[in-house]
């Protein structure tokens, strides 16, 4: 099996990474839930254990399942290696006091391996670090209970990092609470012995922000990107630049969507369930601001023609078949909004055809089975409440060609 080799959303899922929910979780407060991107605070237990029952049927179907904190583990096999992580983590969390930063250091690098990784996610209180002293005037100014912030969102792991064909794009995260989030794939793409080789076609150190989420692939040979509330126009280009060297891909439509929170990715409002079939929300029915974009022979030159369409007529024209939307929630507006908030069109397809879904969003679930596709249900009374759904929290390695 290729180690990275992702072509399609909808071929059959081989491999995947994801995150189970950890202490981070249990670091969001209600000060700060605004801060870290959250609407509620999930239960923890609960959530896990929905991610467990949802890891469980993603082995049912046969698909071989990584987890993130595994994958990092494996990456910082050499002490030189997880000194240079523990530096850098804390750099990015802007620890900038030598005793704090000494202190930290030292406090982190004697821990298991394993240990110190899931500490960085779950973030480091005041509390428990019991060396914390108040060294600067920023400490003492700012009342806030962590020395590192928690990464809640971690459970989201579509985001960081897309595989793209066999290439890796590690995305420069558009929150400031997100973007430490992008150095664990920076260091399993680095040091991790079976993915280190990867071609980048894009990296967290470029100024701009894109993030997976906006990311489909809609063909061998044609990406789907949302310009959203979290991945910029000049991220797309350089994107865009990138693949047209090292993949196959030669088109790329880029989506102007509303730069709300409500539809923060592209996946929020529309995925791919079948070869011609896409779950979308009733409000991107309309037509719009939909970017064509394609290399020319010129080094660093893109074509864009703008056009006004829906996006049915595009992904039409660069499929060359007929393809059905399916709304969220069906025809009625409420229902659509209402189940688009609990991610009713952010399914995970495991194979055409087939795709898993919360089970809370019962008119897109029954208007999915009308039309042929296979359900597989979980729940996600917690797990929703980031704000994400069973795409969400996935990040493909392979699928089957």
């Amino acid at each position: 099996m290729n180690h990275l080799h992702v072509y399609s959303e909808i071929s059959t899922l081989k491999r995947v990474v994801v995150h189970r929910p950890g202490n981070e979780i249990k670091n969001l407060t209600p000060a700060w839930l605004n801060e870290l991107l959250f609407d509620d605070i999930p239960w923890l237990e609960k959530a896990q254990m929905e991610h467990d029952m949802f890891v469980d049927r993603l082995k049912a179907e046969g698909v071989d399942v990584l987890y993130l904190t595994d994958l990092v583990v494996e990456s910082l096999h050499n002490l030189t290696i997880k000194t240079s992580f523990i530096h850098q983590f804390i750099d990015e969390s802007d620890i900038r006091h030598p005793k704090t930063r000494k202190k930290l250091f030292d406090y982190l690098k004697h821990m298991h391996t394993k240990d110190m990784v899931l500490q960085t996610m779950s973030g480091i209180t005041k509390e428990q670090f019991k060396h914390y002293r108040k060294h600067s005037l920023k400490d003492y100014i700012k009342d806030y209970p962590f020395i590192t912030a928690p990464m809640p969102n971690l459970y989201f792991t579509r985001d960081p990092f897309s595989v793209i064909h066999s290439s890796i794009s590690l995305h420069h995260m558009h929150k400031e609470a997100r973007q430490r989030e992008a150095i664990y794939g920076e260091y399993i793409f680095k040091y991790h012995p079976h993915y280190r080789q990867a071609t980048h076609v894009y990296d967290r150190s470029l100024p701009f922000s894109l993030e997976g989420g906006d990311i489909l692939l809609l063909s061998e040979h044609v990406i789907v990107i949302g310009l959203s509330e979290r991945s910029e126009p000049d991220g797309v280009e350089m994107l865009a630049n990138h693949v047209f060297k090292y993949t196959n891909i030669d088109t790329i439509l880029a989506i102007d969507l509303p730069k709300k929170r409500s539809f923060m990715h592209l996946d929020t409002i529309l995925t791919q369930v079948d070869h011609s079939t896409f779950l979308i929300h009733h409000a991107f029915l309309k037509p719009l601001n939909i970017f064509e974009i394609r290399k020319t022979n010129q080094k660093d030159d893109l074509l864009i023609i703008e056009k006004q369409q829906t996006i049915a007529q595009a992904f039409s024209k660069q499929l060359e078949r007929n393809v059905t939307m399916l709304s969220c929630g069906g025809d009625s507006k409420i229902s659509s909004d209402r189940e688009q908030w609990s991610d009713a069109a952010n399914a995970l397809a495991i194979r055409p055809g087939v795709v898993i879904v919360y089970e809370r969003n019962v008119i897109t679930n029954k208007l999915l089975q009308d039309h042929g596709i296979k359900t597989i249900t979980i729940p996600a009374s917690e797990l929703s409440r980031g704000r994400g759904g069973p795409r969400c929290m996935t990040m493909p390695f392979v699928r089957a060609s």
